[in-house]
Parts: C-alpha cells; sequence; structure tokens
C-alpha cells in the first residue's frame, strides 16, 4: 500500500482553511488545475470526495472534515518539532461541542468531565441558540449539540437525539429566606419566585403546578439564563424553580438551600448528534459512558 503523500494532503489543508480553490492557487503560486490535481489525487488516495460545490463555494464533505481536523493536528505538530525540537508523539483528536447558552455550566461539565485534560483531546466549545448551533451541527462544524428540549427529527436534518439524564427541580433560596418551616403553598404564596421564561418545560410544569395549588404567586423575575437565575438567588431576590445541579456549588457550601423537590417537574438534558459515516470516536465514548 502507498504511503499518504503529504504534499498532497497541504495542499488540501490549505484550500479547506481558504475555501476558495482560485485565491489558494494564486497564493501557492500555482495553476488552479495543477492544485485540483493534487486535490483529486489525494481524495482517489483516501477513498473519498472532501470537497462538493454549492453554486461557487467549495463546502467539506464529512471525509473533508474529518481529513481536516487530522490534517490541522499533523502541520500544528510539524510546527511544535520546529518550534521545541521534539514531539510528544501524542496525537490530538478535536472534540467540537455546541451548548445551548441559557444552559447548566455544571451539567455541561459533569457530562465534558471524562475528556478535560486529556492530553489527545483538544476540546472546541461553542455556545448559542437551538437553531444556531443545530445548523452548525448540520453543516458539519459541531460533533454535538447540548440541550434540554428534544428537535424534532425529520428526513432531511437526520438528527440523532441521546437521552443523557433527568434532573427533579426544587424550590431553592436562601438560608435567611427558608429560616421559618412551612408548607409549600405557604412559601409560594410568602415569597417572591424566580422562574424560568415561559415556554420553557420547567415553566410549563411550575404554572400547572401553581393553578393545581389555587396559588398566584408573585413573580420576582422571568429568567432565560439559568447562571442568571442562579445569581438572583444568591442575592435573595426570591425563591427560585431550578434543578439543584444549577446551584450544587452553593448548595454544598450553604450560601442555598434546598426547600422542596417540586412533584411532577423535572428537566430533561440531551445530546443531539447527526448520523455520520464518520462518528468522532471521542465522542462515542464520551456518549457511550455512564449517564450523568
Amino acid at each position: 500500500m502507498n504511503a499518504l503523500n503529504y504534499n498532497h494532503l497541504r495542499y488540501f489543508w490549505a484550500v479547506a482553511h481558504d475555501g476558495n480553490l482560485t485565491r489558494t492557487a494564486q497564493r501557492l503560486n500555482l495553476t488552479q488545475s495543477a492544485l485540483s490535481v493534487q486535490i483529486r489525487k489525494l481524495e482517489e488516495r483516501i477513498g473519498h470526495a472532501l470537497f462538493e460545490r454549492r453554486g461557487r463555494q467549495l463546502h467539506l464533505t464529512e471525509a473533508g472534515r474529518i481529513t481536516l481536523d487530522h490534517a490541522d493536528a499533523i502541520f500544528a505538530t510539524g510546527e511544535e518539532l520546529i518550534d521545541t525540537l521534539r514531539n510528544t508523539g501524542v496525537a490530538r483528536q478535536a472534540l467540537r461541542v455546541g451548548a445551548l447558552a441559557t444552559l447548566s455550566r455544571n451539567f455541561q461539565m459533569a457530562f465534558l468531565r471524562p475528556v478535560l485534560g486529556r492530553p489527545d483531546v483538544e476540546l472546541i466549545l461553542r455556545s448559542g441558540s437551538a437553531a444556531e448551533l443545530l445548523q452548525l451541527l448540520g453543516a458539519l462544524s459541531l460533533d454535538v449539540v447540548l440541550i434540554n428540549h428534544a428537535p424534532a427529527r425529520d428526513s432531511v436534518n437526520r438528527l440523532v437525539v441521546h437521552r443523557l439524564a433527568e434532573r427533579s427541580v426544587s424550590l431553592i433560596g436562601t438560608r435567611a429566606r427558608l429560616r421559618r418551616k412551612g408548607s409549600l403553598e405557604d412559601r409560594l404564596r410568602g415569597h417572591p419566585v424566580i422562574v424560568p421564561t415561559a415556554g420553557s418545560s420547567i415553566r410549563m410544569g411550575f404554572d400547572a403546578l401553581v393553578a393545581r395549588l389555587g396559588i398566584r404567586p408573585q413573580i420576582a423575575a422571568e429568567v432565560e439564563d439559568m447562571a442568571m437565575m442562579r445569581l438572583l438567588a444568591r442575592e435573595d431576590l426570591g425563591l427560585a424553580v431550578l434543578p439543584p445541579i444549577v446551584v450544587k456549588d452553593e448548595l454544598d457550601d450553604g450560601r442555598l438551600i434546598e426547600a422542596e423537590q417540586l412533584a411532577g417537574i423535572v428537566e430533561t438534558f440531551y445530546a443531539v448528534t447527526i448520523e455520520r459515516r464518520f462518528p468522532n470516536p471521542v465522542l462515542t465514548k464520551l456518549l457511550r459512558a455512564k449517564k450523568i
């Protein structure tokens, strides 16, 4: 079997980062046809197309994205060799993770903990809205999206939804606010509450709960970001309706206490991937690990 031609790989690497064959050819002082031939030879050696044309633009295929990951690692190692006159011999694999901007940071850390600090894994983290992240996933710019609601699956987006964990939701506040004991109804009537925004699963569950109890609580704040809910609870703005994992550190050190679990209200966490012929092996192992 013939070895991989690294000149072909470097030409591909340059085009992949430029995103434009003509511009890369000019920069490398080559004709466009000569550069195309080099990439075609690499595709023949690998056995897969690396680019696809969409109008006048070149887009990486799934095989192209994986090849680019390895090319990045190969040429970065070469630079390190020149700079440091040594090579650790550790091959690095990129793991691209997108997380909903409002998702619990503690949950994200729990999911990523098995790969944190691994010398063979380069972790790339993005945050944004669900629509933005799922678009990046579809473009193969992300390997996985962490989210707290299951997106619709259809024949076009080929999404795979992995249910990772389900967390209970509690009424949480400062020790001073919860000094006096009382029933759930008393607490909801006697204290303002910090709740997620309308439309979230937690908020819908909370609204159903207070309707059953015949209570109209005083809403101190409606907050989309759980990190902000955590801060407002610490500032004693009111009782927060939160999964305890969001405020784990504060519960551990006593700044906040869990007053009562709210029966029937849960938050579910998902990892969303896309059907791929070449799944990221780091992610595959991560998803096979025990549930959080």
